[in-house]
């Protein structure tokens, strides 16, 4: 049986404004390797003898994007789920284990990941095949490269299998003090939101813990219409659905929940200072984008779209970006902050003339 992609790609990306807009979220646009990081994550499953046509959940707004990608990439047989709103990660992924045979496995991933080494990670999901075939949920544990307190983390327990081991449990994002604990203690990973599990028992799952997550989607979905490669469940069903991630709809109270560890190069791409970590510098360690000068700067990361010219003259550790009439300055180590200008933005929008 081969794996059905699941692609979510609900995401805004909010801390790489202005690049990244709800109207063009960070998953297509050009940040780092080859191509957009929707493009990148369908190169991981075009292998055809391994995985089936994927389905591709989104919003309305980002279905030109999506199928611009899949035309781009040569990907003629994908389905694209169309969300009628946003409701987080266990609706997105009820609708798409509804799509198809409750028998399939589905492989769910989000869209705005980055992997360098795609290899490892095909060969973790080889792993967790056969655990997965009889019955256990399966999530991929990142090998953590440094103690980060913005992603939470697994515990793995006892090994079930080569390279297979039981969720102990979930830690929250933790503080710096406790992250650092867990990685010299060994056995904790980076909870990426990967996941392969049996379509039917996702479904059970959501049942027993989500019933009201279950039942509205699957009315959704049972009042559901075509449209060519278009899916538009229902709207008025799904939005009774209440909003909920898969990590706490299902995952932290599922039954047979194993982990897999696996290290293939893996970033969120949470914003500009991991952008920074990501891309390659200059002699004075500046990642330099578009049409840039640098006089005495150093450890800056400097983008100028757009065809614009953006100069620095003695500065450090900065992130500046211009795209159109907006420009970003702000210092690499409050990268995170970005997000409060989004809400600010949106909460004070311009004069109109």
């Amino acid at each position: 049986m081969t794996i059905v992609p699941v692609i979510l790609s609900g995401g805004t990306g909010t801390r790489l404004w202005p690049v990244s807009t709800s109207e063009a979220p960070k998953q297509f646009q050009p940040l780092i390797g080859d191509g957009d990081m929707f493009r990148q994550t369908l190169a991981r499953v075009v292998d055809r003898t391994r995985f089936a046509p994927p389905l591709v959940v989104c919003g309305p707004a980002h279905v030109v994007h999506v199928e611009a990608d899949l035309a781009a990439s040569g990907v003629a047989d994908a389905a694209i789920i169309v969300e009628p709103a946003a409701r987080n990660t266990a609706p997105a992924i009820a609708l798409a284990a509804l799509a198809r045979d409750p028998a399939a496995l589905i492989l769910v991933m989000p869209a705005d990941h980055l992997m360098t080494d795609v290899a490892a990670f095909l060969r973790a999901v080889d792993t967790a095949r056969a655990p997965v075939e009889a019955g256990a949920l399966a999530t991929f544990g990142i090998a953590p490269a440094h103690p980060e307190t913005g992603y939470g983390y697994i515990a793995a327990g006892e090994a079930v299998a080569t390279g297979v081991h039981r969720v102990r449990r979930f830690v929250e994002k933790p503080a710096r003090d406790k992250a650092e604990a867990m990685l010299a203690e060994g056995g904790h990973y980076w909870n990426a939101g990967i996941f392969l599990m049996r379509a039917d028992r996702f479904l059970d799952e959501l049942e027993r813990q989500q019933p009201a997550i279950a039942r509205a989607c699957a009315a959704a979905m049972a009042a559901s219409r075509s449209d060519g490669h278009l899916i538009h469940p229902d709207p008025q069903a799904f939005l009774a659905s209440p909003s909920q991630s898969i990590d706490y709809a299902v995952m932290e109270g599922a039954e047979q929940l194993v982990v897999v560890p696996v290290d293939p190069g893996w970033s969120d791409v949470g914003g500009w200072a991991a952008l920074y970590d990501l891309a390659d510098k200059d002699e004075d360690g500046n990642v330099r984008m578009g049409h840039v000068v640098a006089l005495d700067a150093h450890g800056n990361y400097l983008r100028a779209d757009g065809g614009k010219r953006l100069a620095v003259v003695g500065v450090s550790d900065l992130i500046v970006v211009t795209l159109g009439d907006d420009v970003l300055i702000i210092p690499k180590d409050r990268a995170q902050e970005v997000k409060a200008i989004v809400e600010y933005l949106a909460a004070n929008p311009p004069p109109t003339a």
